[in-house]
């Protein structure tokens, strides 16, 4: 397994390193450069000229690389001049908020999802298995803003549950001490996430069904609940564990469009107002990121699968 671990670990570094010269070369085809993006349409060709000097952006492209790549390792991120304020200070006071929404959003979803698919796979073709698959593809299709929009005219509006928005300066961990004042954030990007796990976990549930090992615990007289929860249960979660890596992406996509649209004070909110802004060094180190923790969301499935299935341990086919 440490040879695999090795590997995968070896993957990821080589991506990062790529996602870094990605952001690098998109920060240098800035109309105007950096420069003018950060002094503004007026400045002189001076004021460009020496701008250019101080940050050393008169070097060398590979120069300026490398500085970039010493600067990352440092945790020095950039600077944004909109803000007046480094990327890296704006971005730790953001990011918590973010991952406590992600991570506790994404837990409600496999915690519905899971037991809902395996419900769905035991009763196919059945009346529940019809209503919930209906219900899947309507969620499945509906955009993160129409599902936060509709929370918040329902039940912000209408019955007047829940706040249409979470406090501005809460903390992070706001959300475990004030839940009633997130619940509407959660769901809405729970949503996005149930109806696509759901639908996987019924299909591999149903898959698994079918082996050879089932069909033997089935002629040894063992009990449906034992076959299912003992022996398919395990198995069946592997391709979710997998899954749950690759969809880190649009789970974090998600966020940023909810955020936005109950105004939650995280990454994604940064983001869209410094798009706004047009505040190009904080938009790339949102960008770098949100990128880095989809590669460590990858990479983190991996070790759960290797976790999970004994032939990678004992390094098997990965």
């Amino acid at each position: 397994m440490l040879g695999y671990l090795l590997r995968r670990l070896g993957q990821a570094i080589i991506v990062i390193l790529g996602v870094t010269l990605i952001v690098f070369v998109l920060s240098q085809l800035i109309p105007g450069g950096q420069a003018r993006a950060a002094l503004g349409p007026k400045a002189t060709q001076s004021q460009i000229s020496h701008f250019n000097i101080l940050n050393g952006f008169n070097q060398p492209l590979w120069v300026q690389y490398w500085h970039y790549i010493l600067g990352l390792l440092r945790g020095d991120l950039g600077y944004s001049y909109r803000n007046n304020q480094g990327v890296t200070a704006l971005i730790i006071n953001r990011l918590p908020k973010t991952v406590v929404l992600v991570g506790v959003s994404t837990l409600l979803a496999l915690v519905i999802a899971i037991p809902l698919g395996m419900a769905q796979a035991v009763r196919r073709n059945h009346v529940f298995d019809y209503s919930m698959t209906a219900v899947s593809f309507v969620l499945y299709a509906m955009p993160a803003f129409l599902i936060g929009e509709l929370l918040i005219l329902f039940f912000a509006f209408t019955l007047h549950w829940f706040p249409s928005q979470p406090p501005s300066d809460a903390s992070a961990w706001a959300v475990f001490t004030n839940p009633r004042a997130f619940v509407l954030p959660v769901v809405a990007l729970a949503a996005l996430t149930v109806a696509g796990f759901s639908r996987y976990m019924r299909s591999s549930v149903l898959d698994t069904l079918t082996e050879d090992y089932i069909r033997t615990a089935k002629a040894k007289g063992g009990s449906p609940r034992r076959i299912l929860y003992g022996h398919a249960f395990r198995n069946a979660l592997l391709p979710i564990l997998t899954l749950l890596g690759l969809t880190l992406p649009a789970i974090v996509g998600g966020a940023l469009i909810v955020e936005d649209v109950f105004n939650y004070p995280g990454m994604g909110l940064l983001t869209v107002q410094s798009a706004s802004n047009d505040d190009i060094p904080l938009v790339l180190g949102t960008t770098l990121i949100a990128t880095i923790a989809t590669v460590v969301g990858s990479l983190l499935a991996d070790v759960l699968y290797a976790a999970a299935d004994p032939r990678i341990r004992l390094g098997g086919d990965d």
